[in-house]
């Protein structure tokens, strides 16, 4: 129904900055919501931001906020989460998941972007 696909991640120093991508493809339309979410080893999934898909309006979690943008291309269905000022602690698995017209919850999830950060 919808494919959703991430890149963007590596290593990075602290401090340094990363820009991911989700490219959702598919039944596009459906769409509502798109969020990032991230995943440490041993930890939960944990939320950071979201997006209307057609409006525009953004959410950021206060864990993130002033440091984390998220952000779409309305051209081509492409959100980003602009990452900046990156510490160890940002370390773990990025992903993007959207909300749909006929879901109950986040129904579509991209396999994520490993983010590594060394000190």
């Amino acid at each position: 129904q919808v494919q959703l696909v991430e890149s963007g991640g590596g290593l990075v120093q602290a401090g340094g900055s990363l820009r991911l991508s989700c490219v959702a493809s598919g039944y596009t339309h459906s769409i509502l919501i798109m969020g990032w979410f991230r995943q440490a080893p041993g930890k939960g999934r944990e939320f950071l931001a979201d997006i209307n898909w057609r409006g525009g309006r953004a959410s950021h979690a206060d864990s993130v906020k002033g440091r984390f943008t998220i952000s779409k291309d309305n051209a081509k269905d492409i959100v980003y989460l602009q990452m900046n000022n990156l510490k160890p602690e940002d370390a773990a698995l990025y992903s993007c998941a959207v909300q749909t017209i006929t879901g109950t919850d986040w129904s579509y999830w991209g396999q994520g972007t490993q983010v590594t950060v060394s000190a």
